[in-house]
């Protein structure tokens, strides 16, 4: 009798130090702009379920990220180490070692169940997690394809926001109660080609956006942002971007509508063709042509996150329903910036605020404060130690992102003074490889490869990175020691990819501008 007590006891007990160890929940999306968030300020759109979670936590007004760009920016999360350590560099030469640590492989000795479930974009299969089902590379809006853990592929019916969605919830439903357990859900949206669900269709269609004020950028003593090919006016497609084809042929042809089934179908056409016949009757050209494409763009683009947010919503929803929000913390964040039309561009890429800043906020019931704003630097970098902190499992001594507990929950706690940056890929949009170091007031970038030049801007005077005013004499000194401190960081994160392009080894003298 008192053994079989003595087990009880042990159990109980094991199950409910299991318990306090609190539940993850990790929202993925991409391409979706801060600017876009209602929370951040926008008044383009209402995100009232991503706000929720703000409201409900602390919200992040200096979040950036470490290479802006969709599977890099994912290895970063995972590993808590910049590109260089963890391999994964870019989209066209870059593949996931998977047998290297994550915080997801951590948490997992310490007794979490793991799952991934939707985009995952890292070219090799998951490891260290006891579930996934991810979508093949970028993944599809209507009717996905999903690869799971046996090998297979199946064809799920239905938008992939909501579907997305639905496998999470299905996960939850079948885990086991007894362990804590960290979730990522991985959504597609907001990725190119923004084609919204067919409820959502139409949402914004009485709103003529304000066009931003460097809409018609001229990138004057920008020599990078020159030979770029990302513009609204130039590089964004009628038919694959905005749905204007011309032919019922060109339509047909199109690997986006050739998933949906007829009743799907027919939501698209009866929404899009009047459009384009509108469009064809107006005989646009020059700006007006840009423009038209600009306000088709924010259409789609935002219809596309209103799902997005809904079915954030329905996370919320599920956590409140099962009794898990008060020991869950609750992770929004995108895989980067983006641009809506801030130069006349769309995409990412650039160290520029608009595409190197991301959305992030937490809710962390009991520790984090409602309503909390916090404007240190933090970046993505530092989501793995965070959680691994929050989950009282000890931080790899390899892991190169900081911990951010401490900035919320430590009145005394310090943040970055500067932040890091390196894009590597030198292929689609002709976006220059660079990196560059951001203080409070000033950014220092260096390009090269494809263009080889500095650029340097005050933040405080020129918040819209306008003026290059590198190499003007009144700035001398401030050049000088952004170069020390880009060196220093350099070497803190051993990026040998820039040593080799400013002629350093490790010493740290500023004889390479």
């Amino acid at each position: 009798m008192k053994f079989h007590f003595l087990v009880m006891f042990v159990c109980t007990t094991l199950f409910v130090a299991a318990q306090q160890k609190p539940n993850i929940v990790i929202i993925i999306s991409d391409d979706h702009a801060y600017q876009a968030i209602s929370a951040y300020g926008s008044k383009l759109t209402k995100t009232p379920n991503i706000d929720r979670i703000a409201h409900e936590g602390v919200l992040f007004k200096k979040a950036y990220v470490t290479n802006s760009i969709c599977g890099p920016s994912r290895a970063v999360l995972l590993t808590g180490k910049y590109s260089n350590k963890n391999g994964f560099k870019d989209n066209e030469n870059s593949s996931f070692d998977g047998s290297q640590n994550t915080f997801i492989k951590e948490l997992r000795k310490s007794g979490y169940l793991t799952a991934w479930i939707g985009k995952w974009h890292l070219e090799t299969q998951p490891q260290g997690f006891d579930y996934w089902q991810i979508l093949p590379g970028q993944g599809q809006y209507y009717n996905p394809d999903f690869l799971t853990m046996d090998g297979g592929q199946k064809k799920t019916a239905g938008y992939v926001t909501n579907v997305i969605e639905d496998v999470a919830e299905d996960w939850l439903n079948q885990r086991d109660t007894a362990k804590p357990f960290c979730l990522v859900i991985g959504h597609k949206a907001t990725h190119r080609v923004w084609l919204p669900d067919t409820s959502d269709m139409g949402m914004f269609d009485s709103i003529n956006f304000p066009l931003p004020g460097n809409f018609y950028d001229n990138y004057a003593g920008r020599e990078a942002a020159k030979v770029q090919d990302m513009t609204i006016a130039n590089t964004m497609i009628m038919g694959y971007d905005l749905k204007m084809f011309s032919t019922e042929k060109e339509e047909n042809g199109d690997g986006n509508i050739k998933r949906m089934n007829p009743a799907q179908r027919a939501k698209f056409d009866a929404y899009y063709q009047p459009i384009y016949q509108d469009f064809k009757a107006r005989h646009l050209t020059g700006n007006a042509l840009s423009e038209w494409k600009y306000q088709r763009y924010m259409r789609d683009y935002l219809s596309t996150a209103a799902s997005l947010d809904r079915n954030i919503g329905r996370t919320l929803d599920y956590l409140d329903k099962h009794n898990l929000t008060n020991n869950t913390i609750v992770i929004y964040i995108s895989d980067q910036g983006f641009y809506l039309g801030e130069h006349g561009w769309f995409d990412k890429r650039w160290m520029y605020e608009e595409s190197f800043r991301t959305p992030l906020m937490m809710r962390y019931p009991g520790v984090v404060q409602s309503g909390m704003v916090n404007s240190e630097f933090v970046m993505n970098v530092d989501v793995a130690p965070t959680l691994l902190d929050a989950a009282g499992v000890a931080i790899p001594k390899d892991m190169q992102g900081e911990s951010f507990l401490p900035l919320l929950t430590d009145v005394n706690a310090k943040g970055r003074e500067a932040m890091y940056y390196h894009y590597y890929e030198n292929g689609e949009h002709k976006v220059s490889p660079h990196f560059g170091i951001k203080t409070k007031q000033y950014k220092l970038i260096r390009f090269y490869k494809r263009v080889n030049s500095w650029e340097l801007y005050d933040l405080k005077k020129d918040p819209n990175e306008m003026h290059n005013i590198f190499n003007q004499k009144k700035y001398e000194k401030i050049e000088s020691d952004l170069h020390h401190q880009l060196l220093q960081l350099i070497n803190k994160y051993d990026d040998d990819d820039a040593r080799q392009v400013l002629k350093i080894k490790l010493a740290m003298e500023p004889q390479s501008f």
